[in-house]
């Protein structure tokens, strides 16, 4: 099982897309996304993000199922390019923040979830912002045993 380690994050550019619906939507978004930023000129300037609004593996799980899932997928880029009703540009926080590694499939993260609340519980922290994933490799690239995805959790 990977570490839970404390890491200083530096806030970030970023172009985001938001929406309500079902987590399966994030694979159909994250596409939506670099096709326009790219379309557009954008240098990427770190691995894609999605955001986690939900407070609890539980809400998640609810909301996903009401089909009322607070979905934001973002990339890191270079420079702003141009907005449209969907995808914005802005500034994405950093700051202190608790980190766990997740390699494997998507669909396995669950737990990994699980062991930051209560990691941070133990210690004595607050969530303080939204969750966010990073993904660092490409899941049409590699095998689903082999997907890495870092899990960030702005603590107080």
């Amino acid at each position: 099982m990977s570490e839970i380690t404390i890491v200083e994050e530096k806030s970030q550019l970023v172009a985001g897309m938001r929406r309500r619906g079902h987590y399966k939507e994030i694979a159909k978004m994250f596409p939506a996304l670099f096709e326009y930023i790219v379309s557009r000129g954008a240098v990427i300037a770190g691995p894609p993000l999605y955001l986690w609004h939900e407070k609890s593996v539980e809400d998640a799980m609810k909301a996903d199922e009401a089909g009322n899932a607070d979905i934001e997928v973002c990339v890191p880029i270079a420079k702003k390019v141009p907005e449209n009703d969907e995808i914005k540009c802005y500034e994405l926080s950093g700051g202190k923040m608790a980190r766990i590694v997740h390699k494997g499939p998507y669909e396995e993260c669950e737990p990994f979830y699980e062991r930051l609340f209560a990691w941070i519980e133990e210690n004595g922290y607050k969530l303080s912002g939204s969750l966010r994933e990073a993904y660092l490799n490409d899941p049409k690239e590699v095998a689903p045993e082999e997907i890495l995805t870092i899990i960030y959790a702005p603590i107080s």
